[in-house]
C-alpha cells in the first residue's frame, strides 16, 4: 500500500512540475500587478481551452501532492 501510495506521489509530482512549466507566464511583471492586475483576478474573463485544462491538471496534482503524504503518515503510525 505505501508503494502504491509513493508511486502515485512520485507521478504527481512529476505531472505538477511539468503542468506548471507548460503554463503561459504573465509577462507584465510588478507594474502590471499594480496597476491592472486586480482586472485579472476579478474581471470576467476566464480561460478557455489549453490553459483552463492545465489549471485544472495543476489544482488536482497539487492537491495530490499534499494529500498523499498525509495518507502516508496516518497508515505509517497505525
Amino acid at each position: 500500500m505505501t508503494l502504491a501510495l509513493m508511486i502515485l506521489l512520485a507521478i504527481a509530482a512529476i505531472v505538477l512540475i511539468a503542468s506548471i512549466l507548460l503554463q503561459s507566464g504573465n509577462s507584465a511583471g510588478l507594474s502590471g500587478s499594480i496597476a491592472g492586475g486586480a482586472e485579472q483576478i476579478f474581471g470576467k474573463k476566464k480561460a478557455r481551452g489549453y490553459d483552463a485544462v492545465l489549471e485544472k491538471i495543476t489544482t488536482i496534482c497539487a492537491v495530490l501532492f499534499i494529500v498523499i503524504p498525509l495518507v502516508m503518515l496516518i497508515i505509517s503510525s497505525r
